[in-house]
């Protein structure tokens, strides 16, 4: 298991199930039974995604008597995007140079090496 934040949290972004549980809650809070409805799976199943997401810092749970509705903390989420937004500067950088090559080629009339 993962031991630092990023990974965790990019751990439990892994599954598509959780991260259609957290486009859930980023509309607002919600219960096992709400959350599970549109998926085909055992409130148990949901409840063990729920885990994942509440180890990795991306979901809490409230205690109200019987109610626990869920709810969603992004600041784990500000921290991927952090390092995902470095990856993304280097991209648009080859993608750039990329363009540039290929407007030359155009202007001389050059075909591809």
């Amino acid at each position: 298991m993962p031991t630092d934040q990023l990974s965790r949290t990019f751990a439990a972004l892994a599954d598509p199930t959780r991260r259609a549980i957290l486009a859930r809650l980023s509309t607002g809070e919600a219960t096992v039974g709400e959350l599970a409805e549109p998926f085909d799976m055992t409130f148990a199943a949901v409840s063990k995604h729920l885990r994942v997401l509440e180890g990795a810092g991306l979901v809490s749970r409230g205690r109200e008597a019987q109610y626990r509705p869920a709810h969603l903390d992004a600041r784990p989420l500000a921290a991927a995007s952090d390092w995902i937004g470095d990856y993304a500067r280097f991209w648009t950088g080859n993608f750039d140079a990329l363009g540039d090559y290929l407007e030359r080629l155009q202007e001389t009339g050059e075909t591809t090496p």
